[in-house]
């Protein structure tokens, strides 16, 4: 992206916001994975404790801190997710015994948007000391509840919630679609 995705608005709101909102509505106590001094104001912050590994490095250093049994961990760069998403996720993982519960869409698994189990931490950290930084590979080690999309989507969620920003093509797509969202809501039904 060429900038902090974390501080890029939407509806005025930085992503890093949205996410905060989202993650607070649901889950008792929020931890902010990156560097403490430029996300310190926004809440409690840790810093990855073996940089330079990606994604599984932000995981592992969540699940290192961590007293909640189950963990959600969820991407700043998916503007679309929703607060009712995340609480029907935790409760898949709450009645499941598996260590990771992750969803599956668009045939793509989705762990920055998953259910953790503190005990997992142990894998994690061995396959980032062995040079594994790809968090797919957590999924054929760890016990894992794969949320299949018909299971998701009977429940009565759009896998638009799974969109993410990668390009600034792809976040000038979101702007435009919550804008749009928003002017169509302020203007109320047409007769």
């Amino acid at each position: 992206m060429g900038t902090d995705k974390a501080m890029l608005p939407i509806g005025g709101v930085s992503l890093l916001q949205l996410a905060l909102d989202k993650a607070r509505q649901v889950a008792p106590q929020t931890v902010i994975v990156g560097s403490r001094e430029r996300y310190a104001r926004y809440g409690n912050v840790i810093e990855d404790i073996i940089p330079g590994c990606g994604p599984l490095s932000g995981i592992h250093a969540a699940l290192s801190i961590t007293q909640a049994e189950r963990n959600l961990i969820l991407s700043v760069d998916m503007p679309l997710m929703s607060s009712q998403f995340l609480r029907w996720l935790l409760q898949q993982a709450a009645t499941c015994s598996e260590l990771a519960v992750v969803p599956l869409a668009n045939g793509r698994m989705q762990p920055l948007c998953s259910v953790f189990r503190r005990v997992a931490n142990h894998e994690v950290e061995r396959g980032l000391r062995g040079g594994e930084y790809k968090v797919d590979r957590l999924f054929s080690i760890l016990p894992t509840r794969v949320l299949a999309e018909s299971e998701w989507r009977a429940a009565g969620f759009s896998p638009d919630i799974f969109c993410n920003i990668n390009t600034p093509e792809e976040y000038d797509a979101i702007v435009a679609r919550v804008e749009e969202a928003s002017t169509a809501s302020t203007k109320g039904p047409q007769s």
